[in-house]
């Protein structure tokens, strides 16, 4: 998998050397020579370093993000990851944005424009690396010091009970959101009149008490 990452302070580093350290190939965009140098120094030597603004055309080109399988836009300012996002999404194509959001404000514009939002590199690297069987459910990070969870649930291909309804009509567990179903190379911000078919990967925030419960109503199981 070919991942590119916009922003190089802490969580990019960080994110680089992990998904490096899993045989992806990885491509970092940062406009601070000083933050370059450290980066070369830190992280594996097949990390390719980009000079520029990620937000900038020919620094996107130079990263080659056309023929990137995900871009990621980590810098510390949200209007910056989604510029840098959206530019990846309209002229490059890029079959997936995601972008650090460093405002719960604003995670419904980002979501509203198709860049996934999100505010942690564990979840991100889980959400690019996990792969699950039909009917599994993987906590990928624990929220809130232990209140909460994001969870991943595939739907099963046969007898599934949700699958072809509204999520409008279906009856979630108390305090549970569904924040996005993956289908495909698609993306989708789940709303009320969303239908979902046999296979999504849905995504939802839910009480730690409440994911067996999730698990039965998505699954069956």
């Amino acid at each position: 998998m070919y991942v590119v990452i916009n922003g190089g302070g802490k969580v990019g580093s960080h994110l680089g050397s992990l998904l490096a350290a899993k045989g992806n190939d990885v491509a970092m965009i940062e406009k601070r020579p000083a933050v370059l140098e450290k980066l070369g120094a830190e992280l594996p030597s097949r990390v390719l370093l980009i000079a520029g603004d990620g937000c900038n055309l020919t620094a996107q080109e130079d990263a080659g993000v056309e023929h990137a399988d995900v871009f990621i836009s980590v810098t510390g300012e949200d209007e910056q990851n989604l510029v840098a996002c959206q530019l990846a999404k309209v002229r490059f194509r890029v079959k997936r944005a995601i972008g650090r959001v460093n405002s719960p404000a604003n995670e419904f514009i980002f979501n509203a424009l198709g860049v996934q939002a999100v505010s942690a590199t564990t979840i991100i690297s889980h959400l690019i690396e996990k792969q699950l069987s039909a009917g599994e459910v993987l906590a990928h990070h624990i929220l809130k010091k232990g209140r909460l969870a994001l969870v991943e649930i595939v739907l099963p291909d046969e007898d599934c009970p949700v699958c072809e309804k509204k999520i409008l009509d279906l009856q979630l567990p108390p305090d549970t959101v569904l924040v996005a179903v993956a289908r495909g190379n698609q993306v989708i911000v789940p709303k009320g009149d969303t239908a979902l078919e046999c296979g999504d990967q849905v995504f939802a925030v839910t009480p730690i008490d409440q994911e067996s419960e999730l698990n039965r109503l998505f699954t069956g199981k």
